[in-house]
């Protein structure tokens, strides 16, 4: 099974109320779920990992059956995230260490993720679920 996930975090003031989005979609373009969550105070960064967690956690959850192995490409519009999960930029920061292992296991529990660095433009449904979240919170 291949799966397409889109995600986004969103932060209003760095650190300041935030949120993530995301949606999962076959291989076929058909969307099979959508979620945004508020998060609480967070960074932008914080929240784009958190969104990156909650997606593969889905995942893992809802489509992974039997622990089989799930094809999964992950876009999302930070290139910094991108490009740290994919293993071509250092982590620096300790705080978000944590959140990565927690990520990077479970991608390699579901057989591997690649990652991919998108424009926003091309991010707009986990963006607009992510902006709900937070909408929801004011």
């Amino acid at each position: 099974m291949k799966l397409i996930i889109y995600t986004d975090g969103a932060s209003r003031g760095n650190p300041g109320p935030a949120s993530y989005g995301f949606t999962i979609t076959d291989d076929s373009g058909k969307l099979i779920h959508q979620e945004g969550e508020y998060i609480g105070i967070a960074t932008n960064n914080m929240a784009e990992y958190t969104a990156v967690l909650e997606a593969l956690r889905c995942v893992k959850e809802k489509f992974s059956t039997n622990n089989q192995a799930v094809q999964v490409e992950l876009y999302c519009d930070s290139k910094l995230v991108a490009e740290q999960l994919s293993g071509r930029y250092k982590i620096k920061s300790a705080h978000l260490k944590p959140l990565i292992e927690r990520i990077k296991i479970l991608g390699l529990e579901l057989g591997g993720v690649l990652y991919f660095h998108i424009p926003r433009s091309k991010n707009t449904k986990a963006d607009q679920l992510a902006n709900q979240a937070l909408d929801s919170q004011a």
